[in-house]
C-alpha cells in the first residue's frame, strides 16, 4: 500500500522522487554477467590494445578485485554454481548443456534469485541461459516449455535458450518462444538432421562467417551462420545475431523503468565476447582486434547504456552493480572470425596462464568489478571472492536465512563485497578439467589424463599426469612448478581436496 502511494503522489507531483523512496529500502542489485571475458580484456585490468571506458569508470568507483573466480573454465557449471551455491561437480549433468537440454537446476532448493523473492524484491533474469528448459530433451518448442528460469526464482525471463552458436536461435519470454508463427514449428535435434534448412557441412558456400574445423559449428545455418545442433521452423522466430545484444538491453531497460519504485535484483547476463561474434553495425571495425574486440566495445557500451538510465532515474546511489565474466578467454572457439590473426599483441588473460577450457588461473580468474555508489569506498581488492559466494553473501545482507543443507559451498563474504575486509574466502576449488584448490596464496592441481594442450582452441589445458603445485603470490602467471619442491605443502592440499570433495 505504501509503495502505491509514493507512486501515486509522485505522478501528481507532490510527492518523495523514485530516489527518496529508494534510499529509504534496500539496495537494488545487478548482476552483469560476461561471456567468455578473460581477466586482461578490459583497460580497468590493464589491456593497452583495446579501451573499456564504461567499465573503467564502474571500477573507478567501485572495487575492482584481482582476486575475481568462477568456479568453472566453461559457462554452463560456473553459472549452477552461481544459482546454486553449490559446487558443480557435485552434480552429475552440469558439464556444457546442448541447446536442448532439461533444467538442471533443482527447482525445490534456494537459489540466489529466491533468496531476493524472500526479501520482498522483484527478480529477472534477462539473457543467455544455459541451464536447461523443460523436463527431458524431448520437448515442445510451440507451448509453454517448462521447468524454466520462472521456476526457480525469477519473476520475469527474457532468454535465448543455451548459446547463441547453439540452436534453436530463439528469444523465450516467460516459458514461451517470442513471434512463433503456429504454422512453421520448431523442431531441434542435436544427433540427427532435421528439416530442409541447410547445414555448413553441405553449404560452406553460404557462410557469411566460416566454421574453424573440428568444433561441429556446421550444422543448419541460421542468419549465413553455421551452428551446433539441427532446427527446423520457427523462420519468424529467429533472432538476427547483430540485434540480439540490443534486445537483451532494451528489455533490461524496461524491467528497470518498469520496477524503479520498489527493489529490484536483475541477472543481466550478456552475450559477448562467446561465438559467434556478430556486433551491431556501429560497432564493426571499431577496434583493433577484429570482430571479438568489437563485441567488448558493444559489452563495454552496453554497460554504460545500464549506468546512464540508473542514474536518469535517480537510482544510481541505491543500486549495486556486480560485474564479473563466467570464465575466462578464448579466441577460436568454433568460427574463423580472424580473433587470433588480429589479436595485435592483445594478452586476453592479462598475466595469467590458461584461459576457457583450462585449469590455470586464466580459466577461473575473471573480471570482478562491484559498485554500490555513496555506500563502497572505490579501491582495489585482492580478498579472494567467488561468485558461488553471492547466494549467501546476499542473505545475510538482506536477512533471509538458508536452509540447513542448502548452498552447501557458498561462503558470506558480504565484509569483502562491501570493502570492509580484505579477506574473502581462505579455499575455493577450481573446475577446469582436473580440480584445484587453493588456500591462501598456494594452488594444487590434480593429476588428470589428456593432453596440456587443446589444439582445437589453442589453449593450455594445465592437465598433467602429476601434481602441481604453484605460489600464487610470487607467482601468478604459474611459470613455475614447486611441486618436488614443496611436498608436503602439495600432500596437505591434495588431502584438503579430497575432503572437501567426499562432503
Amino acid at each position: 500500500m505504501k509503495k502505491i502511494i509514493v507512486s501515486l503522489l509522485y505522478i501528481l507531483g507532490v510527492g518523495p522522487t523514485p530516489q527518496l523512496y529508494a534510499q529509504n529500502s534496500r539496495p537494488n542489485v545487478i548482476v552483469i554477467y560476461a561471456d567468455d571475458l578473460g581477466y586482461g580484456d578490459l583497460s580497468c585490468y590493464g589491456a593497452t590494445k583495446i579501451n573499456t571506458p564504461h567499465l573503467d569508470k564502474l571500477a573507478k568507483n567501485g572495487i575492482r578485485f584481482t582476486n575475481g573466480h568462477s568456479t568453472s573454465a566453461t559457462c554452463t557449471p560456473s553459472r549452477f554454481a552461481m544459482m546454486t551455491g553449490q559446487y558443480p561437480w557435485r552434480q552429475k549433468g552440469t558439464g556444457i548443456l546442448p541447446g536442448d537440454a532439461a533444467l538442471i537446476v533443482p527447482t525445490n532448493t534456494t537459489t540466489l534469485p529466491k533468496v531476493f523473492k524472500k526479501a520482498g524484491y522483484r527478480t529477472a533474469v534477462i539473457g543467455k541461459w544455459h541451464l536447461g528448459l523443460g523436463k527431458q530433451v524431448e520437448k515442445n518448442w510451440n507451448s509453454e516449455v517448462t521447468p524454466g528460469p520462472n521456476d526457480v526464482g525469477f519473476d520475469y525471463s527474457f532468454i535465448f535458450p543455451a548459446t547463441a552458436d547453439r540452436v534453436p536461435t530463439v528469444f523465450m519470454e516467460n516459458h514461451r518462444v517470442l513471434a512463433l508463427d503456429r504454422s512453421d514449428p520448431i523442431r531441434v535435434d542435436y544427433k540427427n538432421p532435421v528439416g530442409s534448412d541447410p547445414t555448413g557441412k553441405d553449404h560452406p558456400e553460404l557462410l557469411k562467417l566460416k566454421s574453424s574445423p573440428g568444433h561441429g559449428h556446421n550444422q543448419t545455418i541460421v542468419n549465413g551462420i553455421g551452428r551446433i545442433g539441427y532446427m527446423e521452423g520457427g523462420n519468424k522466430a529467429r533472432w538476427v545475431d547483430e540485434e540480439v545484444s540490443s534486445t537483451f538491453l532494451a528489455k533490461a531497460r524496461n524491467f528497470i523503468e518498469e520496477n524503479k519504485m520498489q527493489p529490484f535484483f536483475l541477472c543481466y547476463t550478456l552475450t559477448e565476447p562467446h561465438v559467434p561474434r556478430m556486433p551491431a553495425t556501429m560497432f564493426k571495425g571499431k577496434s583493433e582486434l577484429g570482430l571479438r574486440g568489437d563485441a567488448i566495445l558493444q559489452l563495454d557500451w552496453t554497460v554504460g547504456q545500464i549506468m546512464k538510465q540508473l542514474e536518469y532515474l535517480k537510482l544510481d546511489k541505491n543500486t549495486m552493480i556486480i560485474f564479473s565474466s563466467d570464465n575466462g578467454p578464448v579466441l577460436d572457439d568454433g568460427y574463423q572470425d580472424e580473433a587470433v590473426a588480429k589479436n595485435a599483441g592483445h594478452k586476453p588473460a592479462g598475466i595469467l596462464r590458461g584461459g576457457k577450457y583450462s585449469a590455470f588461473e586464466g580459466g577461473t580468474r575473471v573480471p570482478w568489478i562491484v559498485s554500490w555508489p555513496g555506500t563502497i569506498t572505490p579501491k582495489v581488492s585482492g580478498a579472494m571472492i567467488c561468485q558461488i559466494d553471492l547466494l549467501a553473501s546476499f542473505s545475510k545482507l538482506l536477512n533471509v536465512k538458508l536452509p540447513d543443507g542448502e548452498a552447501p559451498d557458498s561462503e558470506n563474504v558480504l565484509q569483502a563485497i562491501l570493502g570492509k575486509s580484505a579477506k574473502g574466502r581462505s579455499v575455493l576449488i577450481e573446475q577446469g578439467g582436473p580440480l584445484s584448490i587453493i588456500k591462501e596464496n598456494w594452488k594444487y592441481i590434480e593429476p588428470g589424463k589428456g593432453s596440456g594442450y587443446d589444439k582445437l582452441t589453442g589453449t593450455e589445458t594445465g592437465v598433467l599426469q602429476s601434481g602441481q603445485l604453484y605460489d600464487l603470490l610470487a607467482d601468478p602467471g604459474e611459470i613455475n612448478n614447486v611441486f618436488e619442491q614443496h611436498p608436503n605443502k602439495a600432500e596437505e592440499l591434495a588431502d584438503l581436496l579430497t575432503k572437501i570433495r567426499s562432503r
